[in-house]
């Protein structure tokens, strides 16, 4: 039975099989043959690569623990001094603390940075890869950013550069110029403070152009107190500075001062007063309460000598301050009261006239 023609393969569709044997032998041999002319070269490549990226760990993680080591040792230093005279004056165990790990997390993640971007760049290079289109590249994005990002930048060197340098801390009291108040966190971008009103406030640290500390080392208390000119000063001096004494010696005011009181002298000299100086070295953040606490006490001291605090008014003229002032019911002066001036004479009222009396005539009589 013949097979419609339609049906029978053609020539070209029947595969040559000695061809494709022969093919595929010699692409096994080529391939073998690759594999055994470069197999020395990836291996040396791959153990380079591996020598980098153990070293490169290494490196880290001994550079990571060199510093977490010395933020530990500058931790126990606080913590030496802490409740001594030196550690009143420095900064308290737990504000070194937050700064050293705050210095060292710094520290540590530019060590790795650095440590992982220098292996990751050998690496590159170990595998043949051109890296100066790479390297023209991220030094134009790098520059685009810098100029992009110019105040966050800005803000975090400050940051680094005000933690590193210890120019306030958590619990101080600052006055940052943009803003005042306690500090609540140091952050390396901003720095938020709460102010005397409760109100919180972000700052941003490359806004900060100077930084007045009110915590730091000690604080000073001033207090000044007017009394009349006639007042003895010895007498005045005597029981300002038993005030003092008395007070140095009470609970919490012994902590709280950090000197004994000092009667400084006498700071103005007017006709109807005199300024009596008084000053003292306190805690830092509590010189305002011995400022009260000072005033409070020499005020009862002062009324049971009877010395007299003056000020604002002179003393003894209480009847003169007390008498009306004249002046105030003078009325002011005005345009009217002189008759000449062109208001006086607008405003006078016209004359009526004046009948005229009839003139004597001879009277015709019949």
């Amino acid at each position: 039975m013949p097979w419609p023609a339609t049906l029978l393969p053609l020539a070209a569709d029947v595969p040559d099989a000695p061809t494709s044997v022969q093919e595929a032998q010699e692409s096994v041999t080529n391939a073998a043959s690759f594999l055994e002319e470069n197999w020395a070269t990836w291996l040396s490549v791959g153990l380079r690569i591996l020598l980098i990226v153990v070293i490169a760990a290494v490196v880290r993680s001994v550079v990571r623990k060199a510093l977490t080591k010395l933020i530990n040792r500058m931790n126990t230093s606080a913590e030496a001094v802490e409740g001594t005279a030196l550690g009143g004056l420095l900064v308290n165990a737990e504000r070194r603390r937050q700064r050293s790990e705050a210095i060292g997390s710094v520290l540590r993640s530019v060590a790795s940075f650095l440590i992982l971007g220098t292996a990751a760049l050998m690496v590159l290079a170990a595998l043949k890869i051109d890296l100066a289109p790479l390297l023209a590249s991220a030094g134009v994005a790098g520059v685009a950013i810098g100029f992009g990002a110019r105040n966050l930048v800005t803000d975090f060197l400050s940051g680094v550069f005000m933690i590193m340098e210890d120019q306030y801390g958590v619990g101080d009291k600052i006055d940052a110029g943009v803003a005042s108040g306690e500090v609540v966190e140091v952050g390396l971008r901003v720095t938020k403070l709460r102010g005397d009103n409760g109100e919180v406030w972000y700052v941003r640290n490359g806004e900060i152009k100077r930084i007045g500390n009110l915590s730091q080392g000690w604080a000073t208390a001033m207090v000044d107190v007017q009394v009349r000119p006639t007042e003895d000063l010895k007498r005045v001096k005597e029981i300002i500075q038993g005030v003092a004494d008395t007070m140095a010696k009470e609970d919490p005011w012994d902590e709280h001062l950090w000197g004994p009181v000092e009667v400084l002298g006498l700071g103005e000299v007017l006709l109807a007063s005199m300024t009596v100086n008084i000053s003292a070295k306190t805690m830092p953040g509590k010189q305002f309460a011995v400022q009260r606490e000072l005033r409070w006490r020499i005020k009862e001291a002062f009324d049971a000598a009877g010395i007299r605090i003056v000020g604002g008014l002179p003393a003894g003229d209480e009847e003169e301050a007390a008498a009306p002032d004249l002046a105030a019911t003078v009325a002011p002066p005005s345009a009217l009261a002189n008759p000449t001036s062109p208001q006086s004479l607008a405003a006078t009222p016209i004359p009526q006239p004046v009948p005229q009396p009839a003139l004597d005539r001879p009277r015709l009589t019949k």
